[in-house]
C-alpha cells in the first residue's frame, strides 16, 4: 500500500468519524487502560460500558423516535474500528451490543417500546443466534421458550437478550426476552477474548414470548420494517457479521502499533530491523490487508446505503459478495499477525506481551461461525455458476 493509499484509508475513517454524532475521542485511552484489568476479570468493565453509553455508541444505530442517532453504518463501523485499536474485547461486546438495537427497530413497534420506553435508549441487549439448544412450544398469542444457548457476549451488562430457536412447523424465529426470564451462567474460561464475558443464557422453566417480541428469519432477510429511514433497508444481517469480524482489523493495527513502535523486544538487532528485507516484507504486507479489509468493508457499505436511500433493491449476488468479504476478514488479520509475531522476538511469549493477546484474540474471533469463508464461499461460487442463493443471513 502507497503513503497516499494509507493517507486516503485514513482520511475515509476519519471523516466517518467526524460527521458522526457519536463522540468516542474522549473514552479512546480509557478502552486501553481498562483492558489489562478486564482479561483477568472476564468482563469488560463497567466503567467502560458506561464510557460506550456515554458516547452515543450504544445508541447509534437506534431510530431517533427512541432517542437513538440513526448514524450511518460507515459512522457507526468507523467508530468501532477506532474502539478495536485500543481494546478488541470492548468493540467485540460493544459492537454486538449496540447492532441490536437495529434489528430492534425492524421488529414490532410494541417490542420497541417493550426494550425503550422506560429504560431508554442506552439499554443493552445480548444475543445468542445458535438454535441447537432452544425449545419452542406453540403458545396462544405467542410461545413458551426454554433451554441453553452459548457465547452470549456482553451479557452480564444487559437487561435483555435476542435467542434464536425453531419454530416447530415454521422454522427460525428470534426471541427477544428480558432478564427476568433468564439467568447468566459463568462458562467463558478460554485463551482470548477473555473479556467478552460471552458466558451462557439459561432458561430451564419455559417462559412465555408473546409473538410481537419475535423476528422471523425471513422477515429480516426481506428487509421488512417500518421506520421512515430507508437506512433501515440494509438487510439487518449484513451489519451483523460485520461486528465479529472488525475488530478484528482494529486490533490488527494495533499489533502494527506495538510491533513499529517498540522493535526492543525482539531478539534480532533493533537497528537492524529497518533494513532486514523479511521483516520489512512483512510489515508492508500486513498494513495492505489491513488496509484492503477496510477499504472493502466501507466500500460495501457505500454501495448498500446509495441503493437503500435510493429505493433500490441490492442485488442477490452482491449480498452473496458482501457476506462472504465479511466472513474473510478475520482470517486475513490473523494472517497478517501470524507474520509479525513470528518474528517479534523472544519477550512476545511472555504473558502480558501485547501482540502475542492481540494473536490470541484475533485467532479465538476465527471460531465464531460468521468468520469461517468456507461455506459463505462456496454459496458464491454457486451463484457465480448459476446457482440460486442458499444462504437467507445476508
Amino acid at each position: 500500500m502507497s503513503e497516499a493509499g494509507a493517507v486516503e484509508a485514513k482520511a475515509i475513517e476519519s471523516s466517518a468519524l467526524a460527521d458522526s454524532d457519536i463522540d468516542i475521542s474522549p473514552h479512546l485511552s480509557l478502552f486501553r487502560e481498562l483492558g489489562a484489568q478486564a482479561r483477568v476479570d472476564r468482563q469488560v468493565s463497567v466503567k467502560a460500558v458506561n464510557a460506550l453509553k456515554d458516547s452515543g455508541f450504544i445508541r447509534a444505530l437506534l431510530p431517533k423516535k427512541w432517542g437513538g442517532l440513526e448514524a450511518t453504518p460507515q459512522q457507526f463501523f468507523a467508530t468501532h474500528l477506532a474502539i478495536a485499536e485500543q481494546d478488541m474485547s470492548t468493540a467485540w461486546i460493544g459492537g454486538i451490543i449496540a447492532v441490536h438495537a437495529y434489528q430492534l427497530a425492524l421488529m414490532s413497534e410494541q417490542a420497541q417500546a417493550d426494550v425503550y420506553a422506560k429504560t431508554g435508549p442506552d439499554t443493552c441487549i445480548s444475543s445468542s443466534y445458535n438454535p441447537v439448544g432452544g425449545k419452542v412450544e406453540l403458545a396462544d398469542e405467542g410461545f413458551m421458550l426454554s433451554g441453553r444457548w452459548g457465547w452470549s457476549s456482553g451479557s452480564e451488562h444487559c437487561s435483555w437478550v435476542l435467542l434464536g430457536a425453531i419454530v416447530p412447523g415454521e422454522g427460525y424465529r428470534t426471541f427477544l426476552v428480558p432478564k427476568s426470564d433468564y439467568q447468566v451462567e459463568d462458562t467463558w474460561h478460554v485463551y482470548g477474548l477473555q473479556a467478552t464475558g460471552s458466558n451462557d443464557i439459561v432458561i430451564e422453566a419455559p417462559v412465555f414470548v408473546p409473538d410481537h417480541r419475535t423476528h422471523k428469519q425471513m422477515d429480516g432477510f426481506n428487509c421488512v420494517h417500518s421506520q421512515t429511514n430507508p437506512m433501515y433497508s440494509i438487510p439487518w444481517a449484513q451489519l451483523f457479521v460485520r461486528v465479529v469480524s472488525t475488530p478484528a482489523i482494529g486490533a490488527a493495527k494495533h499489533a502494527i502499533e506495538l510491533f513499529t513502535g517498540d522493535s526492543s523486544g525482539s531478539s534480532t538487532d533493533p537497528t537492524k530491523l529497518q533494513g532486514d528485507p523479511d521483516i520489512t516484507r512483512r510489515v508492508a504486507s500486513a498494513i495492505n490487508d489491513i488496509d484492503e479489509v477496510e477499504t472493502i468493508m466501507f466500500r460495501n457499505f457505500d454501495r448498500m446505503l446509495a441503493a437503500a436511500m435510493a429505493n433500490r433493491e441490492i442485488p442477490m449476488i452482491d449480498r452473496v459478495t458482501y457476506r462472504y468479504q465479511a466472513s474473510a476478514v478475520t482470517n486475513k488479520m490473523a494472517g497478517a499477525i501470524d507474520q509479525l509475531f513470528e518474528v517479534a522476538g523472544g519477550r512476545s511469549i511472555f504473558n502480558g506481551a501485547g501482540i502475542q493477546e492481540i494473536w490470541r484474540d484475533v485467532h479465538s474471533a476465527q471460531a465464531h461461525v460468521a468468520n469461517n469463508p468456507t461455506p459463505f464461499a462456496r454459496n458464491l461460487g454457486g451463484m457465480a455458476l448459476g446457482a440460486e442463493n442458499a444462504d437467507v443471513f445476508l
